[in-house]
C-alpha cells in the first residue's frame, strides 16, 4: 500500500515537556484513567468531509489545499482519499472515522450512477477497515449540498425532492450497516426557512418527522443496532433551522414520538451559535437521557457562522469532559473532529498539526475533568447548596408529599426567608477550578 504522508512519522506520546511538534503532549492512548485507557475513554474520530474533502474554499475564494492525494480520475481520487484517511487514522492512533455518502464517492448524473460509484468504493473501504482494525463511528447523507436541496430535503416544498432524499438516506443507511457503523446522524443542513411568508412550517415539520420515522424503521429492518442521532444547529445556511438547539430538538422528538429512537450529537460550534455554552447543551442532553455523541470543534465568537476550528480552548474541553464523565462516558458515540484546518493552513503536515492540537486539548481536558471529580470540592459545594431539599419541607417537595396548602402554611409560619439564603460563590468556585487546572 502506497504511503501518502511519507514525511509524517507515527505520532507518539512524549509528555507535556516535549518540543516535538509532531508528538502528543497529553494524549497517551494506552494510559489508564478512571478504569479505561485514554483510547477507550476518548473514542476520537476523523471527519471524512473536512479532512479528506475540504479544500479551504470560502465565500470569497476557491480552495487552497489539494485533496486529490495524487489521483487523476474521479474514482482514483476517491480511492486515494480512502487510503489517506486510513493512513491518518493509523499515524494518529485514531480508531474511528465518520462520513457523508458524498464524501466517499463523487455524485453522478443520476441516482443510479451515484449508487454504482458507492457500490464500487464501499468494498474498498471495507477492506481497509478489516486490515487496519479501524471502525465507523457513524454515517450520514449529504442532503444539503446539491442544488436540488435548495429548499430543504425532508422539509422540501416538492414531494419529488422528499422522495430523492429518502432514497439517498436509504442507501447511506445500507452503507452504514455494511461498514458496521455505531450510529447514523440527521443533520438538518437546509431543514429550515428564511421567511415564513413562503413556508408551511406545520407541513415541513410533519414531513421531517415522517422521513425520520421511515429511516428508523428501515434501519432497524436491515439490522442497524446503533444509535440514531440528531445534530442541533441554529442557523447557517438558513436563517432559522428546525433543529435549533437540544431543547428544541427534544420538543420535536417528543411531539412526534421519536424520543425513544434518537439521541443528540452535540457540536461545540453549534452550541455557541445558539447562544449557549457547549457545556449547557451537553448537560441538557444528559439530563434528558439523550446524550449520545460529540462533534469536537470550536467557533470564533467574533464571527456569526460555523467556523469549525480545531478545539484548543482547554476550559471548554475540560467542562465538556466533565459532562461526559457525569454521563458515564461514551457508549456508541465518541469525539468526532468536525473541524478543519484554516484556509491558510493548506499543507498535508497541517492536517496532522490540527489533529494533534485538538486531540491534546481534549486529552488535557479529560485529565483535568478527572482531577476535578477526584478533588470533589465543586460537587460537594453543589450538593450542600441544595441540602434543604433533603429534609423537612424540602424533602416533602421532592417526594410530592407537599400540597399547595402545606406550602402556604409553612411559608406563613416561617415568615420572610431572605435571611436563609447563602452566597452562590461563583468567583470562589471558578478560582478552585483554576487551582485544580493549573496548580
Amino acid at each position: 500500500m502506497k504511503e501518502i504522508f511519507a514525511a509524517i512519522p507515527q505520532i507518539k506520546y512524549e509528555g507535556a515537556q516535549s518540543k516535538n511538534p509532531l508528538a502528543f503532549r497529553y494524549y497517551n492512548p494506552e494510559e489508564v484513567i478512571n478504569g479505561k485507557t485514554m483510547r477507550e475513554q476518548m473514542k476520537f474520530a476523523a471527519s471524512y468531509w473536512h479532512t479528506l474533502c475540504g479544500e479551504g474554499s470560502d465565500m470569497f475564494g476557491p480552495g487552497t489545499a489539494d485533496k486529490t492525494f495524487g489521483g487523476k480520475e474521479d474514482m482514483e481520487i476517491y480511492r486515494n482519499k480512502a487510503l489517506a484517511c486510513f493512513e491518518i487514522l493509523d499515524k494518529l492512533s485514531i480508531n474511528y472515522f465518520c462520513f457523508h455518502d458524498r464524501d466517499i464517492a463523487p455524485e453522478g448524473e443520476t441516482l443510479a450512477e451515484t449508487n454504482a460509484r458507492l457500490d464500487e468504493i464501499v468494498p474498498f473501504i471495507e477492506d481497509l477497515m478489516k486490515k487496519s482494525g479501524k471502525k465507523l463511528l457513524w454515517g450520514t447523507a449529504n442532503c444539503f449540498s446539491n442544488p436540488r436541496y435548495m429548499h430543504g430535503a425532508g422539509t422540501a416544498c416538492n414531494a419529488d425532492v422528499f422522495a430523492f432524499a429518502a432514497a439517498q438516506i436509504k442507501k447511506a443507511l445500507e452503507i452504514t450497516v455494511k461498514l458496521g457503523g455505531d450510529g447514523y446522524v440527521f443533520w438538518g443542513g437546509r431543514e429550515g426557512y428564511d421567511t415564513l411568508l413562503n413556508t408551511d412550517m406545520g407541513l415541513e415539520l410533519d414531513n421531517l418527522a415522517r422521513l425520520m420515522r421511515l429511516a428508523v424503521d428501515y434501519g432497524r429492518s436491515i439490522g442497524f443496532k446503533g444509535y440514531f442521532y440528531v445534530e442541533p444547529k441554529p442557523k447557517e445556511p438558513t436563517k432559522h433551522q428546525y433543529d435549533f438547539d437540544v431543547s428544541t430538538v427534544l420538543a420535536f422528538l417528543r411531539k412526534y414520538g421519536l424520543d425513544k429512537d434518537f439521541k443528540m450529537n452535540v457540536e461545540a460550534n453549534h452550541a455557541t451559535l445558539a447562544q449557549h455554552t457547549f457545556q449547557h447543551e451537553l448537560c441538557v442532553a444528559r439530563l434528558n437521557d439523550a446524550f449520545g455523541s460529540i462533534d469536537a470543534n470550536q467557533g470564533d465568537l467574533l464571527l456569526g457562522w460555523d467556523t469549525d476550528q480545531f478545539p484548543t480552548n482547554v476550559y471548554e474541553t475540560t467542562l465538556c469532559m466533565l459532562e461526559v464523565i457525569k454521563a458515564g462516558g461514551f457508549t456508541n458515540g465518541g469525539l468526532n473532529f468536525d473541524a478543519k484546518a484554516r484556509r491558510g493552513s493548506f499543507t498535508n503536515e497541517d492536517i496532522f498539526h490540527s489533529y494533534i492540537a485538538g486531540m491534546d486539548a481534549f486529552a488535557l481536558g479529560f485529565r483535568l475533568a478527572a482531577k476535578i471529580v477526584e478533588d470533589g470540592r465543586l460537587d460537594s459545594f453543589v450538593d450542600n447548596r441544595y441540602a434543604s431539599y433533603k429534609t423537612g419541607i424540602g424533602a416533602d417537595i421532592v417526594s410530592g408529599k407537599a400540597t399547595m396548602a402545606d406550602l402556604e402554611k409553612y411559608a406563613l409560619e416561617k415568615g420572610d426567608v431572605i435571611g436563609v439564603l447563602e452566597s452562590g460563590r461563583q468567583e470562589y468556585l471558578e478560582n478552585i477550578m483554576n487551582a485544580i487546572m493549573f496548580g
